[in-house]
């Protein structure tokens, strides 16, 4: 898979409205919920699309906040699989 970096990156993540940080050979976010159970069904709802998609986060929960980071390990950086992904997070919000 080819990796997406730079300015590359930056504009892809702005065309398809985003708002993933570029953190080294990544792309991060922060969800902020009201409460933990909220936090959680986020978390269930991000599993299930992960598996189908056969792409697995990196993430940690405390309390009402899910960061979740996002690369493609066997790449070496982030790519497409990453950026669809991150698309279908969006639609649960």
């Amino acid at each position: 898979m080819e990796i997406i970096s730079g300015t590359k990156l930056a504009t892809l993540l702005k065309t398809k409205d985003l708002e993933w940080e570029i953190i080294d050979d990544a792309i991060q976010k922060e969800f902020v919920f009201e409460d933990f159970i909220e936090a959680f069904g986020f978390m269930s709802r991000v599993a299930i699309l992960a598996e189908k998609q056969n792409h697995h986060p990196e993430w940690s929960n405390v309390y009402n906040r899910v960061n979740i980071t996002l690369t493609t390990h066997d790449a070496g950086g982030v790519t497409k699989k990453d950026l669809r992904l991150a698309e279908s997070i969006k639609g649960l919000i």
